[in-house]
């Protein structure tokens, strides 16, 4: 396309925007004005029966007509249970008014056209709109891969972030510590691609498998960013016929979840996974798991915990006994795994009326998840009638015993918390699974019973799980726990904050500074002389540096000592060493300047 062409074309396009950009603004003072009455319970039941298969209005992304929606909205509370509609309200309102009102144009959906027509919501602009985008786009086609010049927002993906210095400098405190905890029980580590194969992720994580991103498909293999660590190991042990190893995966994982970066829930996050394959005694590598956790969350410093435990077992043999159809049973551990976020009430209304559940085995249910608490618990319900008559549960009851009775001998009867109401909902657990959770305190509150403030790890057996990748369908036993260190961050970087406190974000030992000009030479081969004995030494970039400026930046930077060169401390072959956080200055001859800085560092380190 010869250059005056391109550029007849990109007026046109720039035109065209400008025409869409004005339709969309009508509509929306429009809608202003006439979208704020839809709230009859008649038109919440059409919206929520119409979410429950579709992720937005327009499909599965958000466009003008989610927009539109929200303006027609009276928010919640609403007169009638509308779970889909609620959860599509709560993430078309993690978008900024400033990213609605950019969404996509679309067309409104058929089924919703009697709707908004009663209401008198959506104006005829709708098909106007949708004919000036369809313009716009075949402009831009023809256009082909030239770029169009247009306003640009310069930001990260929703629900990613950068990491600054400070915090960059505490995640690698973070994950050091957590290492540390690891190699400490004799785990190594591995590294996996970011992305799979699609059909090695799918079906392994129940409802939660909507929330995986799937890549543009290349012309070749299909392929998605990988939604855990678990998956991704349990494929490669089955690869590379692994039957037994214990290893730790620290790197990022992607979810296309709502994300709520305030309180560490991201898109792209990292996880901490540890985990122990290979078949040994019941419970001997589940209980060290847990040691693990607790090792990590003390070493840490994030205050009060408590690890929640159950059974996969144990919660089939409930449903069992409380007359769960067998078909039923991942969906309605699915509900169980909400009590964390809903009350009772909430999850037993889904059960009846979205799960199809019946109400005597919901309020069955309901006086099993309630319970808590140690191995007394145990002991209570293997003298339940009900569930003596599971098998899986008596076999999930007297494993829970087995474990509850290690964790006392690992000094962890404080921190573990048999609980009935912890589901986990992923597929692939088969055995015990554990969570957990960061305990607060209420505002004025003495107790320390302390309330939940957030799930900070999660983990269980996934005995098989590496079968399900195997041609013979050989299973390796496994158990494991994933950290979730977003959280740590987050927790982290507030106390940081509210403390207005900093964190160092370099190494450097030692600054080597000048007093006076024309010693830049000097001060180079000072440099060199204590790098070459090993140590982290920084020196300023200008030739002529003022002195106070380079302390200053030694204060700033908290690093420890300078070394001051001046002409005369040059001609009596000493160098002036200073202790930046006490200022005290002594002179040091050049001969034994390397011993006596490692002496100070060696002092301030201890």
């Amino acid at each position: 396309m010869n250059e005056d062409k391109k550029e007849k074309l990109i007026e046109l396009i720039k035109v065209q925007g400008e025409v869409v950009r004005k339709l969309k603004a009508t509509q929306s003072s429009k809608e202003k004005v006439k979208t704020k009455h839809l709230g009859r319970e008649k038109d919440l039941h059409v919206l929520n029966d119409y979410l429950a298969n579709a992720s937005y209005l327009g499909g599965y992304s958000p466009t003008h007509v989610d927009s539109a929606m929200l303006e027609a909205l009276n928010g919640p509370p609403w007169p009638c249970n509308v779970p889909h509609l609620e959860r599509w309200y709560h993430h078309m309102m993690s978008f900024s008014v400033a990213e609605r009102t950019a969404l996509p144009a679309s067309v409104l959906p058929t089924r919703l056209v009697a709707l908004f027509a009663t209401n008198n919501h959506i104006s005829d602009l709708e098909e106007k709109i949708a004919e000036e985008v369809k313009k716009l786009l075949d402009l831009k086609a023809q256009l082909g891969d030239e770029v169009v010049p247009q306003k640009f927002t310069l930001k990260t993906p929703k629900g990613t972030r950068d990491y600054g210095p400070q915090q960059t400098a505490l995640r690698s405190s973070v994950l050091e510590k957590i290492i540390a905890v690891f190699k400490r029980h004799g785990a190594e580590t591995i590294d996996t691609p970011v992305f799979e194969l699609k059909e090695v992720l799918t079906g392994k994580y129940g409802e939660d498998s909507k929330l995986i991103y799937d890549l543009a498909d290349q012309g070749g293999e299909i392929l998605s960013l990988r939604y855990d660590l678990t998956v991704p190991f349990a494929r490669y042990l089955a690869m590379n016929k692994i039957t037994n190893i214990k290893r730790y995966h620290i790197a990022k994982v992607y979810r296309r979840d709502n994300p709520a970066m305030t309180k560490g829930r991201y898109r792209e996050f990292f996880q901490c996974d540890f985990d122990i394959a290979g078949q040994y005694d019941p419970m001997i590598p589940d209980v060290e798991c847990v040691r693990v956790v607790s090792e990590i969350l003390r070493s840490l410093q994030l205050g009060e915990f408590v690890v929640k435990v159950n059974h996969r077992q144990l919660l089939d043999g409930m449903f069992e006994a409380c007359g769960v159809p067998a078909d039923k049973f991942r969906s309605i551990c699915s509900a169980v795994d909400k009590l964390d976020k809903l009350s009772w009430e909430e999850v037993r209304k889904e059960m009846v009326e979205e799960k199809g559940l019946a109400v005597c085995a919901a309020d069955a249910i309901g006086q099993y998840v309630c319970l808590s608490g140690g191995i007394e618990l145990v002991d209570q319900l293997l003298n339940d009638e009900k569930l003596k008559k599971a098998k899986s549960a008596c076999v999930g009851l007297e494993a829970m015993k087995i474990f509850l009775q290690y964790c006392n001998i690992y000094d962890l009867q404080k921190q573990v918390k048999f609980d009935l109401s912890l589901a986990r909902g992923l597929d692939y657990y088969t055995g015990i699974i554990y969570e957990a959770i960061l305990l607060g305190e209420e505002p004025g509150d003495n107790s320390s019973e302390g309330i939940e403030v957030g799930s900070i790890a999660g983990g269980g057996r996934y005995d098989n799980l590496v079968g399900m990748f195997d041609p013979r369908h050989k299973n390796v036993p496994c158990v494991g726990v994933s950290i979730g260190v977003e959280r740590i961050f987050s927790v982290l970087e507030a106390r940081l904050s509210a403390q207005k406190l900093k964190i160092r974000t370099t190494e450097v030992e030692i600054f080597v500074a000048s007093a006076q000009k024309n010693l830049l030479e000097e001060r180079m081969k000072l440099c060199k002389l204590l790098w070459d004995a090993d140590f982290k030494v920084e020196s300023s970039y200008k030739r002529n540096p003022k002195l106070l400026a380079q302390l200053q930046y030694c204060e700033e930077s908290g690093i420890p000592l300078a070394a001051i060169l001046g002409e005369s401390e040059l001609e009596r072959g000493v160098v002036k060493l200073r202790d930046v956080e006490s200022r005290q200055e002594v002179e040091v001859a050049r001969d034994v300047l390397i011993n006596e800085i490692r002496q100070r560092l060696g002092t301030k380190s201890a």
